[in-house]
């Protein structure tokens, strides 16, 4: 009788790569009932049920992308098929997704206890990765529902959209009630966001066990300095594109809301705040002060993929319309500086799937004005990285902890982030060494364009596995959706 195999999976000839160490590892990788069970070298092939050879490859824990907006310019159940089916060609295993009330998203309002297990239904069935959701508190009611939230559905973390107050998604917002679907005698204003702040403190001390991964995100921009500077650049009508929308969301608004959100945090007690996707060196600059000055304050800081490789000059033009604003080359490398520097904690992709024929204008094509906000890349995450990264001399190993370890252990991701023994075996399979030319029409994602066509990438996800099976090889997203939603902390 044929000994029983102690594992369902092998994979050799691989070179780990682990968020806290010098360097890669030459190590085997076992895996039993979607968990990795032994990580050393040379196992022996005859112990597991099959091999998967890794071909002198790098293995990256699978990515944790905790910033996408999935379900925002689609219905949640289509878009997240195909937006995770992207998400796997490019080693992310975990996506985390920002959802809210109000326009966009499924255009409702009311209160959590009824709209987000409509969501959780939703994208049941749907996800071919792992998923979890960040919430935004847009009235007084979802504030008093974030206990409930933490408690019954596992929501650790959420949001403050910081311009919303007086802007909406893609410019100045005439009727805030209408776009927020919130009740005419509530504002989304500084007073709305020092009373979350003070909610989630409240439902950190309640859950003093979670209370180390409860956190709230902000998008930090000021929606008067925006309205202000979009007036003066429409009317002078001398830069166009990308140019004129970054100098109509000047970089000095970021700076501005980042202080006004750190000192919100130190009044209300709130020691968990996350500022998102940082893109320009006012902004880095601010955040840092902030930390200085609030020293008991734990800060952590966003970086997006685009910000890091597209600027102002980007030939797909208004198709990289973003919020906050693609900026100069300067700005850029800034990021990259402080990258490198260790002072950015995680790159994301802020996928947002926004068609063509959404995103610009039938008839003016080019307008910037016209054309709506945000766009995918998840697809191109870690290739991305991998590519600039290596240029500048960032090493394997802080990829790994910028793409999966610092952000799974924010936001309660305890079972993902890191290839070790015990937790999901969720891998993503770098060749370092393949040379490519992003084309859209090559991506999983629905969108049919993408701002970073033409870039050439000397990296690429050839493999990726989640739970221990394998979702995407050589160029194709195997099996239907087995996605699991992540109650938190895991």
């Amino acid at each position: 009788m044929a000994a029983k195999k102690e594992f369902d999976l092998l994979i050799k000839n691989i070179r780990v790569v682990r968020p806290n160490a010098a360097m890669p590892d030459d190590v085997d990788i076992a895996i039993r009932n979607g968990k990795f069970a032994k990580i050393a070298p040379g196992i022996a092939a005859s112990r597991a049920k099959s091999v998967f050879d890794g071909k002198n490859r790098l293995a990256f824990p699978g990515l944790v992308d905790p910033h996408m907006h999935t379900g925002i310019y689609a219905p949640l159940n289509e878009d997240a098929v195909t937006e995770s089916r992207a998400a796997a060609q490019g080693g992310v295993t975990t996506s985390v997704n920002y959802m809210r009330t109000g326009g966009y998203y499924l255009n409702k309002g009311g209160p959590y206890a009824k709209f987000f297990p409509e969501v959780l239904s939703l994208s049941k069935g749907n996800f071919h990765v792992d998923y979890a959701y960040h919430l935004a508190p847009m009235s007084r009611q979802h504030i008093r529902e974030i206990p409930a939230l933490v408690d019954k559905h596992g929501v650790t973390s959420f949001k403050i959209f910081m311009f919303y107050g007086g802007h909406g998604l893609h410019g100045a917002s005439s009727n805030q009630s209408e776009f927020l679907m919130i009740g005419k005698d509530e504002k989304y204003d500084y007073a709305h966001f020092e009373f979350v702040m003070r909610d989630i403190q409240k439902a950190r001390q309640r859950f003093p066990d979670k209370a180390d991964q409860i956190s709230l995100s902000l998008h930090c921009e000021t929606a008067e300095i925006m309205a202000a500077y979009t007036k003066m650049v429409e009317k002078e009508g001398k830069l166009k594109g990308l140019h004129a929308y970054n100098a109509a969301r000047p970089p000095h608004s970021e700076g501005l809301a980042i202080f006004i959100a750190s000192y919100l945090a130190n009044e209300t007690d709130l020691p968990k705040i996350n500022l998102l996707h940082l893109t320009s060196r006012k902004a880095v600059v601010a955040a840092l002060q902030m930390a200085e000055v609030f020293p008991h304050i734990d800060f952590r800081r966003e970086v997006t993929i685009g910000h890091l490789c597209l600027d102002v000059d980007a030939k797909t033009g208004v198709l990289a319309k973003v919020n906050p604003p693609i900026r100069p080359r300067e700005d850029v490398e800034f990021l990259w500086e402080a990258l490198l520097a260790g002072e950015l904690d995680w790159v994301c992709s802020d996928h947002a799937c926004c068609k063509h024929e959404m995103k610009v204008d039938r008839r003016r094509k080019t307008d910037i004005w016209l054309a709506k906000s945000g766009f995918g890349g998840t697809e191109y995450l870690l290739a991305a990285l991998a590519t600039e990264g290596r240029k500048r001399g960032l090493s394997w190993n802080d990829m790994a902890r910028l793409t999966s370890y610092t952000a799974a252990r924010r936001f309660g991701l305890n079972s993902k982030g890191d290839i070790q023994e015990g937790l999901d075996a969720d891998l993503a399979i770098l060749d370092p060494n393949e040379t490519w030319t992003v084309h859209a029409e090559e991506s999983e994602s629905q969108q049919g364009y993408t701002p970073f066509e033409g870039l050439e990438l000397t990296a690429r996800v050839k493999t990726t596995f989640l739970r221990g099976q394998k979702i995407y090889d050589e160029g194709k997203v195997l099996g239907k959706p087995q996605g699991r939603y992540l109650k938190r902390p895991t």
